[in-house]
């Protein structure tokens, strides 16, 4: 888009300013967070009880989502979908609530976490709001609800009241990855079975907000139905088509990675289970035939 040619829509400008556009106090935080993981991983790890070295491809996935996190929030991406293109709003909401939690649970080791649970209060409030079945309900919900167009055109229009549906709707997202992803092992109530079956549920609650986008006869959300025709890079109704496509494409790249890493840990422990009974049968042969033999 040129950037020389200013039109305003809702109260913004189609060029945008820096800090519209790149949100350097977004950074500034993240990069605080990184560095700070960083260091509690490396030079601080002596700090923490019962802490065990993580690995570097771990620490890669935390900083991955950490750079997700402001692809979604603080990059252009941001900008311009909340104000101008359903299809890159739907890219952002995918980013935000399907690929970056997952990517932080992954990089979290759980002797991190553990000093912030402390006391029976907290790890009740814990252990009910990481329930499976309520984080399933919850997160389904309240991504549904968002998209209801008379819902979304009250919140674009209002936005305190969109900022905080918004951290709802996040953490929302962090207790559905939880059971998943779980980085403390004394919270873990599934299978490896049960978490790909609850991962299939998801995906499967998760399609008719989608189908009802994609398969729409006509622009949906005022917001973007009002946005002038000069900039839009494709007929309205094709762009939020697009949008519902988008969040449904991510949406199966992230199902089918949660279900294959879940499915090789499994395979990995059953694997290495399956070799210490081989290795405890073959010690008590040995003994056997060494008692024989005396």
């Amino acid at each position: 888009m040129d950037s020389t040619n200013v039109v305003t829509h809702a109260g913004h400008t189609a060029a945008g300013s820096f800090a519209e556009l790149w949100n350097p106090g977004l950074l500034v935080l993240l990069l605080l967070a990184g560095i700070l993981y960083t260091l509690c991983m490396n030079s601080w790890r002596s700090r923490f009880a019962e802490s065990e070295p993580v690995a570097p491809k771990l620490q890669l996935y935390f900083w991955l989502g950490i750079i997700s996190w402001y692809v979604a929030e603080g990059s252009p991406l941001a900008y311009y979908g909340h104000h101008y293109y359903f299809s890159l709003h739907m890219l952002q909401q995918s980013i935000l609530y399907l690929v970056m939690p997952p990517l932080l649970l992954i990089g979290l080791p759980g002797w991190l976490l553990r000093p912030l649970l402390q006391g029976k209060a907290t790890q009740w409030i814990v252990r009910v709001l990481t329930n499976p079945l309520l984080a399933l309900f919850l997160f389904n919900f309240i991504f549904s609800v968002y998209h209801i167009p008379v819902i979304m055109d009250a919140l674009m229009a209002n936005t305190a009241l969109l900022t905080a549906y918004r951290v709802v709707f996040l953490f929302s997202a962090f207790l559905l990855w939880f059971p998943v992803f779980c980085p403390l092992p004394e919270y873990n109530r599934m299978s490896e079975l049960k978490r790909m079956a609850y991962i299939f549920l998801n995906g499967i609650l998760l399609t008719p907000a989608c189908a009802l986008i994609i398969f729409a006869k006509a622009p949906m959300y005022a917001m973007y139905a009002a946005v002038p025709e000069n900039l839009l890079l494709l007929p309205m109704l094709d762009d939020q088509q697009l949008g519902g496509v988008i969040m449904k494409i991510v949406q199966e790249i992230v199902y089918g990675f949660a279900l294959a890493y879940t499915f090789f840990r499994w395979y990995r422990r059953e694997r290495k289970h399956d070799e210490e009974e081989d290795l405890g049968s073959d010690g008590y042969l040995q003994a056997a035939g060494h008692a024989n033999r005396v």
